[in-house]
């Protein structure tokens, strides 16, 4: 659970995200355009990248969870977390949220076409199947993820889909993972410690 102390500040957070607050709350469902205009709200249809946020206001404490999923506070510096939708608890006001298409890792993950990322100062609250694990990536180490573990990411990297498909995987002799998400560069991925449920088809 995340405890926001708010005096006068407005927060977003994901819609129905509040379990409880002491002091004066507002709560505001933001619009169909979900703060990134209509540009950004036909993006996200087309893409199917689905995530509605609440605006939240007031002078107390505010409460926010996920199905009890683990939290993690991560600070942006003026750069951008690109995050699974499903994986965005909260994020301070003055951020801002946009789409991020992604094409053949969505397709290939069942996530969709899109990601979300975030942008600016601030801190962003995060949720993951257990405690999120901040791998770091430099230019002599990169990175390979399995795409069901993935939960979010920053600083300046580049992914790429990696397929190991071949005849140990054809005949069931392979690791099973069959996509993978290689990073290169330098920054932190954000990994959970479960998969989410699918199945990958190439």
């Amino acid at each position: 659970m995340l405890a926001v102390d708010l005096a006068g500040e407005t927060i977003r957070a994901l819609n129905g995200a509040m379990v409880a607050y002491e002091g004066r709350m507002a709560f505001k469902r933001e619009g169909m355009t979900g703060g990134e205009g209509l540009r950004g709200a036909l993006k996200r249809k087309i893409a199917g990248e689905g995530m509605t946020l609440m605006e939240v206001t007031g002078e107390g404490t505010v409460y926010l969870a996920s199905e009890a999923a683990e939290v993690t506070l991560v600070q942006l510096t003026g750069d951008t977390l690109f995050v699974e939708s499903e994986s965005l608890l909260a994020l301070e006001g003055g951020l801002r949220t946009g789409v991020q298409f992604v094409g053949l890792r969505g397709m290939g993950t069942g996530q969709g076409l899109a990601t979300t990322k975030v942008e600016g100062h601030g801190t962003v609250a995060i949720v993951s199947d257990g405690p999120a694990i901040a791998l770091e990536v430099t230019p002599e180490t990169p990175l390979s993820v399995d795409p069901h573990a993935y939960v979010g990411h920053h600083g300046q990297l580049r992914q790429d889909v990696v397929t190991d498909v071949n005849w140990r995987t054809v005949i069931g002799h392979g690791s099973g993972e069959s996509v993978q998400f290689r990073y290169q560069g330098h920054g932190l991925v954000y990994v959970q410690p479960a998969e989410r449920g699918g199945i990958l088809e190439i």
